[in-house]
């Protein structure tokens, strides 16, 4: 039997390109500028079958990594709300059910770091409870079109960071999950006063539903690149990748 042919057809390429832009792990592409003729320019190479719209949609998705990133101003602070305005229940969001949500004991619980640091040595949560705390009311963005406002309290990521050594010039920070998720960051989103490693959620422990018993609070990012159940944090520069960002996703993810 033969191959069917690959499409050479710009409007049926420009639709598949479209269709694929149209998917969770896609929206955050240029899709109101996007053209065939950009497709091309942007990826450097021909256009003509469902590979090419591919590679063409994964150099898009890196350009705008770099783009965002030239963009991103560490000191423009995300917009904070009153505790009138939080939202209750603040939804739940993983990639599984809520009768998966891991339950880590407290107790046992150990922070490990690695990577560019300097202090090596694994937190407990009494003693990340001992550094300095600050809370922030901030909006929660969801790639998948829906947003809320929640109560946040925690330890300025900056501040611990600073506390273990480690290489503030560092391209990445990663980090690994209790429910086998993980993703990484830029360096400056890192250091952005808002950014939080997240022990409290309005005011109370940090639910297990939302984290518990740590999470990356970032309210410049979207929100499957604030990690839950935080266990190791690692300073590196090697593109670390991440749970959805390996499958297509938006690495940069923020502003």
């Amino acid at each position: 039997m033969p191959k069917a042919k690959p499409h050479t057809n710009p409007d049926t390429i420009l639709k598949e390109a479209m269709e694929r832009l149209d998917a969770p792990a896609r929206r955050l592409f240029l899709t109101r500028s996007l053209s065939l003729g950009g497709l091309a320019l942007l990826s450097g190479c021909g256009v003509t079958d469902s590979r090419g719209v591919e590679d063409a949609l994964a150099r898009i998705s890196r350009f705008n990594d770099r783009a965002q990133a030239w963009l991103f101003d560490p000191k423009r602070l995300a917009p904070t709300y009153p505790d009138s305005m939080i939202t209750r229940p603040f939804p739940f969001n993983a990639f599984y059910g809520e009768d998966r949500v891991p339950r880590v004991d407290a107790e046992g619980y150990r922070l490990e770091v690695g990577g560019l640091v300097a202090d090596r040595h694994a937190w407990s949560l009494a003693e990340l409870n001992a550094l300095p705390q600050t809370d922030q009311v901030t909006r929660h963005i969801c790639v998948e079109g829906w947003s809320a406002i929640g109560k946040w309290g925690g330890v300025p990521f900056s501040t611990f960071l600073r506390r273990v050594g480690a290489d503030l010039d560092a391209k990445y920070v990663g980090f690994k999950c209790a429910d086998d998720y993980h993703t990484s960051i830029d360096m400056p989103t890192a250091l952005h006063p808002q950014t939080l490693l997240a022990l409290t959620y309005d005011g109370e422990t940090l639910p297990a539903r939302y984290g518990f018993p740590m999470k990356l609070r970032m309210p410049t990012k979207l929100g499957y690149k604030n990690p839950k159940h935080v266990q190791a944090i690692f300073v590196t520069n090697t593109y670390p990748g991440g749970y959805w960002e390996d499958q297509g996703y938006n690495w940069f993810g923020g502003s």
